[in-house]
């Protein structure tokens, strides 16, 4: 199953640029054939956002009404995102208020139905970013009628809950969330408390903050994963007799496999009593790399909350991954997640779209970058450099994505051949011609395989692939390679400020043998040049020399293009009759090389051109001998023995 795009143009300014600033709330309303989309399967629902091109790119799939304690659709996952909370604990990723603000609108934008704002009682600014949110945020209602509810961590004391409700209860849906450890490590190492005293202070917590007026009260055993299961039955059904809506059961120090932390849930589920009338929730950590698959394994078994963060950051090795639940779900949940309660059809209403512009302000803001092979965000989820797979894309790019980029936001065009494609060293000759007729150049198969050549060279040694800008820099670089005469085998250069600089080339001739010369000069492109003039033979004037960088970075592609005149009565003289001045004037000659090495870049141009000059002067000959023959009148193959034509010197 493959995720399709919304609205290609619509999104390419909606998810990339206003989803970074507060605008205007869009609802379903909007949205032709609405009522379709409200009855319609996810499936159907992808098809109608396909077919329709003017679909907003604010549409998201209606929700259930939200009541804390129940879901009125059995198969709707309710996403929790705590990136402030949790999130923010990264070391380092410290956020300012603004920033928080800024998160936290797009946060809403995507769809999450509750936002962990932040924890309170840690310091005053943490109170004012909560409240903040909690007011504006909290408040700023969608068409649709969505608001995602404004929740405050607290441990279980008065003081702790009586700060967060004080924080969130300007939100039109305010949510206290307390918790307290229940592994008998955590009691007997941290707390230093017995199990009646845990489960006299969890009740007390919850109670405490009803009475102050909060009505949605989420309650973590902490470090569940690695409590007592049946210590778990006793204090989670005494939270709820003192009104807790939301269990959420975290893997804190994500120890559980899936299977385990699956059969978990739902053993709690068959046996706290209550449990029929209130929420489970799922809160993953990822020390074994596992929290996405622990998260799902939860919903599988009856958890119809999630709890995750953008980009999966959070304390040690970071949560759940907001971008990996809810696109697990829209790809598989309506045929994997049987046997739970409800149909099995698991779903969602987070509009995808707003993933990437989310993830990217998160990574922004935090300064934690994402590695490149994150799945659905990282720089290359979405890119191809094998040319087994390059070929695929082309063809058909369901052949190696499952879902498009644009489906979570990211917009990617016609750039990389509009399938991702990243020109390296092991793409293949499809994907660079492909490109190189996207971008206008119809090469013949004999030009092409001399591109594709020279193409595998740099691409060996230039790190990232290369970009639009090196290939058209390929392409005139091997624009005199057709009949070749010499060409550069091997090149070493000594330079520095004291010594003189000194240059090796190896070149092979036309007669196929390889000839080598040392040459010193005043810089290491001069020695090249004159080491390359002796074992050419030739006696030419450098005109003019001139580099520059094809792109940016340590890594950059070089262009050098020379301009050189033979010298005036030498071996190679070009003389040629000016058809405006009457006057005989030189001939000149340019050449283009590249290279992720200046001195190869600046050697390449200098033989490119040199050849230039030696072909030219290869056709005037056979011209000459040619005309000769006209002239005088020969039978059959005789010629003229007397005089001289032209004479080329190659050694």
């Amino acid at each position: 199953m493959r995720i399709t795009a919304v609205s290609l143009l619509a999104l390419t300014y909606s998810a990339q640029t206003a989803a970074f600033t507060p605008s205007r709330h869009v609802s379903a309303a909007k949205v032709p054939n609405r009522a379709s989309c409200i009855n319609s399967s996810p499936n159907k629902l992808r098809t109608i956002l396909h077919q329709s091109t003017h679909t907003d790119p604010a549409i998201r799939r209606p929700r259930p009404e939200y009541i804390p304690n129940h879901i009125p659709d059995p198969d709707y996952v309710r996403i929790f995102d705590t990136t402030l909370r949790d999130g923010e604990q990264s070391p380092g990723a410290t956020l300012t208020s603004e920033e928080k603000l800024e998160i936290a609108r797009n946060l809403a934008k995507l769809g999450v139905d509750i936002i962990e704002a932040g924890f309170p009682i840690a310091s005053p600014d943490d109170f004012n970013a909560v409240k903040q949110i909690a007011d504006v945020v909290g408040n700023e209602v969608f068409e649709d009628g969505y608001v995602p509810v404004i929740a405050g961590l607290s441990r279980a004391n008065e003081k702790d809950i009586a700060r967060a409700w004080d924080a969130v209860k300007g939100a039109k849906r305010p949510r206290v969330h307390t918790f307290i450890a229940t592994s008998d490590i955590h009691m007997k190492s941290k707390l230093n408390k017995t199990p009646e005293e845990v489960v006299e202070i969890a009740v007390n917590a919850v109670k405490y903050a009803k009475s102050l007026g909060c009505n949605d009260i989420e309650f973590s055993p902490e470090d569940a994963g690695r409590s007592n299961p049946e210590f778990l039955y006793t204090v989670l059904a005494e939270v709820i007799k003192a009104g807790a809506t939301t269990l959420n059961i975290p893997d804190t120090t994500g120890w559980n496999m899936p299977w385990e932390f699956g059969e978990l849930i739902k053993m709690l589920k068959e046996n706290v009593e209550g449990g029929d009338n209130v929420i489970f929730s799922t809160h993953c950590q990822n020390d074994l790399g596992l929290a996405t698959a622990n998260s799902l394994a939860g919903a599988l078994n009856g958890a119809r909350q999630l709890e995750c963060t953008i980009n999966g950051i959070g304390e040690r090795a970071g949560n759940a991954s907001l971008e990996e639940v809810v696109m697990s779900l829209a790809l598989k949940g309506n045929e994997q997640f049987k046997g739970g309660p409800g149909s099995g059809k698991l779903y969602t209403a987070i509009n995808p779209v707003y993933i990437m512009p989310t993830s990217k302000m998160v990574s922004e803001y935090t300064g934690m970058k994402c590695q490149p092979h994150k799945a659905i965000v990282g720089a290359n989820a979405f890119q191809h450099e094998s040319g087994i797979h390059q070929d695929g894309m082309i063809k058909d790019k369901s052949t190696y994505e499952i879902m498009t980029p644009e489906s979570i936001g990211l917009m990617r065009g016609e750039s990389q051949s509009g399938a991702g494609i990243v020109l390296g060293k092991h793409s293949g000759r499809n994907a660079v011609g492909t490109r190189l007729r996207e971008l206008g150049y119809d090469l013949d198969l004999d030009r092409l395989n001399a591109v594709f050549t020279r193409f595998k060279e740099v691409a060996e040694k230039k790190k990232g692939g290369l970009d639009d800008d090196d290939l058209e820099s390929l392409v005139a670089d091997m624009s005199g390679s057709n009949n070749v005469l010499w060409k550069v085998t091997g090149l070493q250069v000594a330079t520095g400020m004291s010594g003189i600089p000194t240059a090796t080339v190896k070149m092979m001739g036309p007669d196929g043998v390889e000839r080598f010369i040392s040459a010193t000069g005043t810089g290491p492109v001069d020695a090249v040049y004159k080491a390359i003039d002796q074992i050419m033979g030739v006696s030419v004037i450098l005109e003019t020399y001139s580099m520059n960088s094809v792109n940016e970075g340590i890594e950059a592609l070089a262009s050098t293009r020379v301009v050189i005149v033979p010298k005036e009565d030498g071996p190679n003289s070009t003389y040629k009759l000016d058809a405006q001045s009457g006057q005989l004037k030189e001939r000149k000659f340019t050449g283009s090389g590249s290279d992720t090495d200046i001195i190869t870049s600046s050697a390449r141009a200098y033989v490119t051109a040199l050849n230039k000059l030696l072909q030219w002067q290869m056709r005037r000959i056979e011209f000459s001998i040619e005309k000769t023959n006209e002239d005088s009148g020969g039978i059959g193959n005789a010629v003229p023995v007397a005089g001289e034509g032209p004479s080329v010197v190659m050694n």
